[in-house]
This record gives C-alpha cells, sequence and structure tokens, in this order.
C-alpha cells in the first residue's frame, strides 16, 4: 500500500519564480491498485511520481509504503521498495553493459550490488526465461550490449528489470511516449501482462486518455496540482473520452488544452 497524507511541494519557493507543483494532497493506493494518471501540461503528474520516488522531498506531509515511512529517504533509499520505467528509453538501463548485467543489477536491488561474484547459472537461465515472456528474442542475446537494442526493445527490458524483484509499487511515468505507434502498442500490452499478471501495484501516468481508461482498475485526473477526478472500478470501466474531457470541464472549470492528450 502507498499513503501520502498532507503532502506538498512548491518550486523556488519565495522567488517570482515561485511554482505550487502539488498542494497539500492525501492519496491511498491499495495493494494492488493499478492507476493511471491523466492531466494536462503542469498538472503535476511527473512531480507526484517523483515526490513518491524520492527524487523531490516533500515541503510537508508524509510518505508511507508498505507501512514504511520513507518521507525522509532520498531517492536511493526508496530504491528497494520501488521500480521505476521512465518516459526515455535511454534511461533505467546502462548502455555500454550486457543485458545479462543489466538485469544482474536490476536483480540485486535491495541488496549489496556489484559483479564481482558474476551472473551464476540459475540467475542467467531465471533472465532467459524472463526474457522470453517479452517475445523479442532477447533471450538469446544476453551477452548483446544494451546499447545497441531499438527504442522499444530496450523500454521492454527497462520494464522486465523494474518487475524483476517484485517492487511494493511500480512507477511508469509515460512509458511509451518516445515509442511509435506500433512499438507503443507493443509495450502497453506487455505492461498490462505484467502488472495485472503479477497483480503488482503500480502508478502510470499516461499522455494518452484511451490508454488511460483500457488500463488498469483506477484513474486519476490531475491540474494544477490537485486530484480533481478520482474513479474506480465499473464506474471507470463505463467511461469513454468524452466523458473525461466533460468531467475535465465540469470540475476545472477550463477546457482541456493538452493536444498530445486529446490526439493521443
Amino acid at each position: 500500500m502507498l499513503k501520502l497524507t498532507r503532502v506538498s511541494k512548491t518550486f523556488n519557493r519565495g522567488t517570482a519564480n515561485e511554482k505550487v507543483a502539488i498542494w497539500p494532497m492525501d492519496l491511498t493506493i491499495d495493494r494492488g491498485d493499478f492507476v493511471t494518471i491523466i492531466g494536462g501540461n503542469g498538472a503535476g503528474k511527473s512531480t507526484l511520481l517523483n515526490l513518491i520516488a524520492g527524487v523531490f522531498l516533500p515541503d510537508g506531509g508524509t510518505v508511507v509504503i508498505d507501512g514504511t515511512d520513507v518521507s525522509l529517504d532520498a531517492e536511493p533509499q526508496r530504491a528497494r521498495y520501488l521500480g521505476r520505467v521512465f518516459q526515455d528509453p535511454m534511461r533505467g538501463t546502462a548502455s555500454d553493459m550486457q543485458i545479462v548485467e543489466n538485469m544482474a543489477l536490476a536483480y540485486r536491488r535491495g541488496t549489496r550490488r556489484g559483479l564481482q561474484r558474476g551472473v551464476t547459472a540459475e540467475e542467467r537461465a531465471l533472465f532467459k526465461e524472463k526474457l522470453g515472456t517479452l517475445g523479442l528474442g532477447l533471450e538469446g542475446r544476453l551477452s548483446s550490449k544494451v546499447g545497441l537494442l531499438s527504442g522499444g526493445q530496450r523500454q521492454a527490458l527497462t520494464l522486465l528489470m523494474a518487475t524483476l524483484k517484485r517492487p511494493d509499487v511500480l512507477l511508469l511515468d509515460e512509458p511509451t511516449a518516445a515509442l511509435d505507434p506500433a512499438t507503443a502498442a507493443k509495450v502497453t500490452t506487455l505492461i498490462r501482462e505484467i502488472v495485472e499478471g503479477e497483480g503488482l501495484t503500480a502508478l502510470m501516468v499516461t499522455h494518452n486518455m484511451t490508454d488511460a481508461l483500457k488500463l488498469g482498475n483506477r484513474l486519476i485526473m490531475m491540474s494544477e496540482g490537485r486530484v480533481i477526478y478520482d474513479v474506480r472500478g465499473a464506474e471507470k470501466d463505463a467511461l469513454v473520452v468524452a466523458d473525461l474531457l466533460e468531467k475535465f470541464e465540469e470540475v476545472s472549470g477550463q477546457a482541456f488544452d493538452n493536444d498530445r492528450m486529446l490526439l493521443g
């Protein structure tokens, strides 16, 4: 479970460029929730994920993951609880290292790291099996440098690495935004299969309203640093994109103006 209590964040406080990114927010994500997060530019979506991940520490409030208060823990300390996939396929992996080496580092998350003892035969067999589930032929390329992979292959590998050791919370920050439509569809399918198949707790920021409705059991809409709509279950399943646009205008008092999301 993930619980945020009165969490807030303001950048450049006390200057002419002061910006409230997240107003005091209460948010509880139950174990097994797959939450999609939508909103226009500057809504605070990525800032929210960064506050959960420890990239930014909150100005106030608490962040609790599976009963542990991590509010003052920086990103490295929170990594033991979290898996993360970024928008940029180049992040999350080491391009000059082999696929098997990248996976070994991910597999040993939360333990003392290092490749000094090498990759065991058991680990290599496990990695090959997991890579085979991606359907990309990577199980036969364990020794290939990650930098030689395509963007889609690399993003799929990052997703696999982020979930190799079951995280308490998986954070997905627009994981398909930098991919072409066909590759994005493939990665979206992999996300659904892994998150739902493993019963993971996940938050996914997306620019695609159709994906936001299609994936997960819960949808959150943000605007100007606040959650303005939170819907789940059968109510969410009955929604279409037009309903989301209407709800945004109703709650925020303004038209949705993010073309990426409208056309996504």
